[in-house]
C-alpha cells in the first residue's frame, strides 16, 4: 500500500476512534447523570402523573450541577493536557540537545 495513503487511511480510523469514544463517554455521562438526578429527585412510589414542582426543580438543580461540573473538568483536563504536551516538548527539546 502507498504509504500517503495508509497515513491518511490511519488518520481516518483514529479520527473515527475518538469520535466513538466521545459518543461513548457522552452516553456514559448522560446515563449516568439521568440515574443520579431522577434517584435523588423523584421518588421510587409515583403519585401523580406529571412531576410535582419541587421535582421539576430538583430535576433542573441536579442536571445544572452536572453539566457545571462536566464544563470544569473538561476544562481541567484540556489544562492538564496542553502542561502535558509541553512537558514533552521540552524533554525532547532537552534530548536533541544532548
Amino acid at each position: 500500500m502507498d504509504p500517503v495513503k495508509a497515513q491518511q487511511l490511519a488518520a481516518e480510523l483514529e479520527v473515527e476512534m475518538m469520535a466513538d469514544m466521545y459518543n461513548r463517554s457522552l452516553t456514559i455521562f448522560l446515563l449516568s447523570m439521568t440515574n443520579a438526578c431522577h434517584r435523588k429527585c423523584v421518588p421510587p412510589h409515583y403519585k401523580e402523573a406529571e412531576l410535582t414542582k419541587g421535582e421539576s426543580v430538583c430535576l433542573d438543580r441536579c442536571v445544572a450541577k452536572y453539566l457545571d461540573l462536566h464544563e470544569r473538568l473538561g476544562r481541567k483536563l484540556t489544562e492538564l493536557s496542553v502542561q502535558d504536551e509541553e512537558t514533552m516538548r521540552k524533554a525532547s527539546l532537552g534530548i536533541n540537545q544532548m
